[in-house]
């Protein structure tokens, strides 16, 4: 059972609001004196109830100035915390009950400050988060031009689009719009760094595009749809169990960046058909990830803001990934295939 030690300081003419609070999510806590007319609260909380115990307490608490909470995520408790549907803990009246199904996924899912927390660095646009773009561009652009698939895992590795694609889908789910534009922007920046690294690549070396690493980013199959659902729908729920972007961009079997990568490198060399097909398989890609994301952000009882917001949201993600595999399949119908664009293409050089 995941646990947190939730510490809260507060004035101590709050003090008996919080003894009202603390018993709906805990049933482990002791308060000790603090100086300056404070009192700390410390709380041993299951990670299912975190969530609503922050809430209350910012909601109650969060405009007076001495307010402070602060969550440890503890290793182990002796004697351990156990639960059953028997001794759960209702919340306030004013708190929705969890559903069976969200019971059982959000049982060990961290709170939605841990996962603001976590994400929020890689939603800005930093000097570190351009070189690591391009860095990873770069890396990605020379493994798929030598056949190296290490190095192409490595820039899978290195994840940076990752986190404000994780941010969007995140923002999507609550209704969060300020997130969801600093993530969108973030994403776009990084995007087009990408490309150009790719780019520059491709104008400076000799480049085959039927190494199947090149090859790869250029054909997209309705299972690629499939797959890229089911790893965005694994990677979302690695990074709300805690999991590192670094580790989650390992999980995802979809990548990001090296389509981007062979994006420009195609621009490079002047095959604009194969640079369209690579960037249509990082369209699809960003689109499942969407998709299957808010999916199961929803599932773990992440709450919307307004369901209505978070519904059309979804439908308007779920309706691009309906276009994208109608292009898909008239492409295929038509017999519209890269290959033959790659057959006729010898090693291009600048």
């Amino acid at each position: 059972m995941s646990v947190l030690l939730v510490e809260i300081i507060l004035p101590d003419s709050e003090v008996e609001r919080l003894e009202q609070i603390l018993p709906q999510h805990c049933r482990r806590f002791w308060r000790e004196s603090v100086p300056g007319r404070l009192e700390k609260f410390s709380a041993v909380v299951q990670r299912r109830y975190a969530e609503r115990l922050l809430k209350s307490l910012e909601k109650t608490f969060g405009s007076l100035q001495d307010f402070k909470a602060h969550v440890v995520r503890l290793e182990t408790v002796l004697p351990p915390l156990t639960e059953s549907p028997e001794t759960e803990l209702s919340g306030p009246e004013a708190l929705r009950s969890p559903t069976a199904v969200e019971r059982f996924f959000s049982r060990d899912r961290i709170s939605i400050k841990e996962l603001y927390s976590d994400i929020d660095e890689s939603l800005d646009i930093t000097p570190s988060y351009l070189l690591t773009v391009i860095f990873s561009s770069i890396i990605a652009a020379l493994g798929m031009r030598s056949g190296q698939t290490a190095a192409v895992i490595g820039a899978m590795v290195i994840a940076p689009l990752l986190g404000p694609t994780m941010g969007i889908a995140m923002a999507a789910t609550l209704g969060n719009a300020k997130m969801g534009g600093r993530a969108a922007r973030t994403l776009l920046v990084g995007a087009v760094f990408a490309i150009l690294a790719g780019f520059m690549t491709g104008l400076l070396f000799t480049i085959d595009p039927l190494v199947p690493e090149l090859r790869n980013r250029t054909i997209v199959q309705p299972a690629d749809i499939a797959l890229a659902l089911a790893s965005g729908a694994a990677g979302v729920l690695a990074f709300s169990r805690g999991a590192s972007l670094t580790l989650v961009g390992v999980m995802i079997a979809v990548a990001l960046v090296p389509p981007l990568s062979a994006t420009g490198i195609f621009l490079g060399v002047g095959n604009e058909v194969l640079a369209g097909n690579a960037l249509f398989l990082f369209c699809v890609n960003l689109v499942c990830i969407n998709v299957s994301g808010i999916i199961t952000l929803l599932v773990q009882g992440l709450p919307p803001k307004q369901w209505r917001i978070t519904g059309g949201i979804l439908g308007l993600w779920t309706l691009i990934l309906l276009l994208l595999a109608l292009m898909l399949t008239g492409r295929i119908e038509l017999g519209i295939t890269p290959m033959a664009s790659l057959e006729a293409s010898a090693p291009l050089s600048q």
